[in-house]
């Protein structure tokens, strides 16, 4: 008569250790992910936010007489918007035959460091 040899079933202690451990590196990355996820989404809303403003007063400038005092030339600061981080100004350039204007608005912003975002138009008489 042969006796067979059962073989124990289940897993060995190191087994289920190297297991966890893997699970546990697993878990650490998506883990980073997220959090780097989370900066790049609060990031992408500030610069949504900053061009917003910036288009808005573009937009107003444009639609302002050619000889308005809000167009005169120069650099006009309007210091931070109320309520936000945000701060914006805009620069008139006009060309030496006085017949186009050069309108650009820059508005920044300090988080983890300083960050800006600037549009540009022409405007004609």
């Amino acid at each position: 008569m042969n006796k067979s040899i059962r073989k124990p079933k289940g897993f060995t202690l190191i087994e289920v250790a190297a297991g966890l451990i893997i699970l546990a590196i697993g878990l650490l990355a998506i883990a980073a992910m997220q959090i780097t996820s989370a900066k790049g989404g609060f990031f992408s809303n500030n610069v949504t936010r900053a061009t917003i403003f910036a288009q808005d007063k573009l937009e107003y400038l444009k639609s302002l007489p050619y000889r308005g005092s809000d167009l005169s030339s120069g650099q006009h600061s309007e210091g931070t918007i109320l309520g936000t981080i945000f701060s914006r100004q805009y620069t008139i350039v006009e060309d030496a035959g006085n017949s186009m204007k050069t309108i650009t608005v820059t508005v920044q912003w300090t988080d983890r460091g300083n960050h800006s975002i600037s549009f540009s138009t022409i405007r004609s008489k």
